[in-house]
């Protein structure tokens, strides 16, 4: 997976406002969405995605917003880093100690 988007935003989020104005228009959702995703070219799948994630952003859905995603993935990522670093510094304290009493290590 390359790290560019497919789809450019303006492009997202003209989409997901087409579905979001026209679904009244339609008997479900997905038909919908399958309508307006062949006129941009994109799966039925990738457009309903972006539409539920528009709904949580909005509050209509239940659900973590992309900012509140993107806050929980930082923090997972500092946590995990503070996890490290407290193993290798547990690790050299037993070092240097078994070192200053002169003792071997089991």
């Amino acid at each position: 997976m390359s790290g560019t988007p497919r789809y450019s935003p303006e492009l997202r989020e003209r989409a997901v406002r087409m579905v979001l104005d026209k679904r009244p228009d339609y008997k479900s959702e997905w038909s919908c969405v399958s309508d307006i995703s062949k006129l941009f070219g994109m799966s039925p799948e990738t457009l309903r995605s972006w539409v539920r994630r528009a709904q949580v952003d909005d509050g209509q859905r239940p659900g973590l917003t992309t900012d509140e995603r993107a806050r929980m993935k930082q923090l997972e990522r500092e946590n995990r880093d503070l996890r490290r670093a407290n193993a290798i510094l547990k690790d050299a304290s037993i070092f240097f100690a078994t070192e200053l009493d002169g003792q071997t290590r089991k």
